[in-house]
């Protein structure tokens, strides 16, 4: 199976834990790890499966190298029904009214487009004691576990 991580971060947090979720993985896996700013959603493809990092920067925007990205699928609104992703969130409570909004407005975004998301959103919580490793490798065995499921 081809994953492909595709991150969106200010402070590399995003970037951090996609490596984290990769090397837990382990081998068997034709693995990439980009940020999503350097990649055209038009880019995508049905032969690949997508995990969506991304933090939430200022008043629940998404960070500036993850703007471009949605930008374009924004204005051009690809077909995207081929593409099957899942998204996880970084965000801080403390920011209640905008919470993870980074992800949710991303997704939505895809979802518009097409991409079919498989299982539910993660979310990681800063102001918790959890590390966000601690919640998205747990999160992405089980969203692997679907994905297989789906592609058998």
């Amino acid at each position: 199976m081809n994953i492909h991580f595709l991150y969106g971060t200010e402070t590399s947090t995003a970037e951090i834990l996609c490596e984290d979720i990769e090397a837990d993985l382990g081998d068997g896996f034709d693995t990439t790890v980009t940020s999503i700013g350097d990649i055209d959603p038009s880019d995508l493809d049905g032969e690949t499966f997508y995990f969506v990092v991304t933090s939430t920067y200022g008043n629940g925007d998404l960070p500036m190298a993850a703007q471009p990205f949605f930008d374009k699928l924004d204005a051009n609104k690809p077909d995207l029904t081929h593409v099957k992703f899942a998204i996880f969130g970084l965000g801080d409570m403390v920011f209640s009214e905008t919470f993870a909004f980074g992800s949710k407005i991303l997704m939505e975004k895809l979802v518009e487009c097409g991409a079919k998301m498989v299982g539910e959103r993660g979310i990681h919580d800063a102001s918790s004691p959890d590390l966000p490793e601690d919640v998205a490798v747990p999160w992405a065995q089980e969203i692997m576990g679907l994905a297989k499921a789906q592609a058998a």
